[in-house]
């Protein structure tokens, strides 16, 4: 595998852990402790990574890793810039209520297409990991988890953060979506955000009694 190739393996997978040690790299790359650590200590080196160390009380303090900003631009935002002056133009010149418009067509339009796909699931687990699937190919590295009774959709990239942060209305018609899309009985509720300075979005998902 070239260099190139582990360099992004290595950044993704601290991008959906968001913290990494040399151990956990070891296994997911499936080479030895040290090998690890001297990927770890190169990433250092170039200025995408940066590490820390965490006091664990008796013992010697854990060394993590986390992206730098430099890292997080390996995962980019997709067409920020003219995407973000197209909606300050269209607001400039037709109004805030033509954005709301635009927005709301396009909530629609991703409604139905998801819709389509999560036809055919009858569980929660199916349409989370259909939603997932989904939100992936799209460029948000979504995943789901369970913790007990309660479930998690997890993005850990926003492609589209630049836009979001300029008109949060993007933000409000994906939980929108999503809460058509889970049904009724059921409540979803984001809890971490990345346009509010979260490392990404996390989407809890509960029974209603």
């Amino acid at each position: 595998m070239k260099q190139k190739e582990i360099r992004q393996q290595i950044l993704h997978f601290i991008k959906t852990e968001h913290e990494v040690t040399a151990g956990l790299l070891s296994e997911k790359l499936g080479v030895t402790k040290e090998g690890a650590r001297l990927h770890l200590v190169k990433l250092v080196k170039l200025g995408y990574i940066e590490k820390s160390a965490i006091s664990q009380g008796v013992g010697r303090p854990k060394t993590i890793y986390n992206l730098t900003e430099k890292g997080e631009q390996e995962f980019p935002d997709a067409h920020a810039q003219i995407t973000v002056e197209l909606l300050n133009s269209v607001k400039r010149l037709l109004g805030d209520n033509a954005l709301e418009l635009l927005i709301s067509d396009k909530e629609k339009e991703t409604f139905n297409r998801y819709q389509k796909h999560l036809a055919t699931c009858d569980t929660l687990e199916s349409k989370l990991e259909m939603l997932a699937k989904l939100r992936t190919q799209e460029g948000y590295m979504a995943q789901w988890e369970k913790q007990e009774d309660e479930f998690y959709l997890i993005e850990n990239h926003c492609p589209i953060c630049a836009a979001a942060t300029t008109c949060q209305g993007f933000c409000r018609a994906e939980l929108k979506n999503f809460k058509q899309l889970i049904g009724n009985s059921y409540q979803v509720e984001r809890i971490k955000h990345i346009v509010s300075g979260g490392q990404r979005c996390v989407y809890r998902i509960t029974e209603k009694v």
